[in-house]
């Protein structure tokens, strides 16, 4: 059986996927490693936990006949995107695909999440569409226009956060709690036992935010010793609030199906919020969170177009 290779080496995830002509069949991931009460790593210390983490990744993903091999080479599809760590993933790829005489395709970071996204929400018929997206992680908080009409999907950035990203507001309370990194599984199980002392005030104007407000909100409500599980629930309704705001916004503008995609994206309690918006879709956990399977899949319709 013939299959297509995607390797993504983010932030914080080593990941490789292995698709065919019907899905998505090996979705394999490790987290980077991040020291105890540190709120993220050096780009430095990413690539090299990248490379000890990618021989580990690629046994699990086993022998296949690889037809055509694809990668994260940077974060988004816009000129000056670059980050170091992604050069892990393209040089694998690139040497495997050399070795192995077969094609070798470069795409972004975020088309695979949006690709991702919309393969497990079972809407891969929208990329050949215009809609709308969302990617809300520790790296990114942005609103996307995207049209995949002429056949190649284009990415627009059309708003999101001025400052803090919500992955990174997330990550730091769950720091500040005494989480370790990345936080965000765990701040939600605090969170289901907390009680919302006051509805946040959100800072939201047409389709941008501000959330670094919330990280000076939690750290107040640490120092008067709040609740650890009232400090939770506050930041997830924060976030939940300001994607809300952001979402009745956008459908103002664009009435357009929406892909929510991005590791904030597979919290529940955002999600059942965001669920009351017509043609909104979302992902599965595991295809939320970094991941190759987007890039997989990606690499499979760029081969059958060739």
């Amino acid at each position: 059986m013939s299959v297509f290779l995607g390797i993504d080496t983010s932030n914080y995830t080593t990941s490789m996927a292995v698709c065919d002509e019907n899905g998505v069949l090996l979705n394999e991931r490790k987290l980077l490693e991040v020291k105890e009460g540190e709120r993220g790593l050096r780009q430095s210390d990413a690539v090299f936990a990248h490379v000890n983490n990618i021989s580990e990744i690629a046994e699990r993903i086993g022998k296949h006949n690889i037809r055509a091999i694809g990668c994260s080479s940077k974060p988004r599809d816009i000129e000056g995107s670059y980050m170091p760590c992604f050069k892990v993933g393209e040089s694998v790829a690139e040497t495997m695909g050399h070795i192995l005489g077969v094609p070798i395709f470069k795409f972004s970071h975020q088309t695979g999440h949006v690709t991702a996204a919309a393969y497990s929400a079972d809407r891969m018929d929208l990329l050949n569409k215009e809609f709308n997206a969302f990617h809300v992680s520790g790296g990114t908080t942005e609103i996307l226009h995207c049209d995949g009409t002429s056949g190649k999907l284009v990415i627009e950035n059309i708003g999101g956060t001025l400052d803090l990203n919500a992955g990174q507001a997330i990550d730091r309370t769950g720091v500040l709690l005494g989480l370790k990194f990345p936080c965000g599984p765990a701040l939600e199980k605090m969170a289901e036992l907390g009680k919302l002392l006051f509805p946040p005030s959100v800072c939201v104007k047409g389709l941008e935010c501000n959330l670094s407000g919330l990280e000076n909100k939690v750290q107040n409500l640490k120092s008067e010793n709040t609740d650890a599980n009232d400090i939770a629930l506050y930041a997830l309704k924060f976030i939940e609030k300001t994607l809300d705001k952001l979402t009745s916004n956008l459908r103002k503008e664009y009435d357009l199906p929406i892909i929510f995609a991005g590791g904030v994206m597979s919290n529940n309690m955002i999600k059942k919020t965001l669920s009351k918006y017509k043609d909104a879709y979302f992902a599965e956990r595991e295809f939320s969170a970094d991941n190759a399977a987007g890039i997989a899949l990606l690499t499979r319709e760029k081969f059958l177009k060739i």
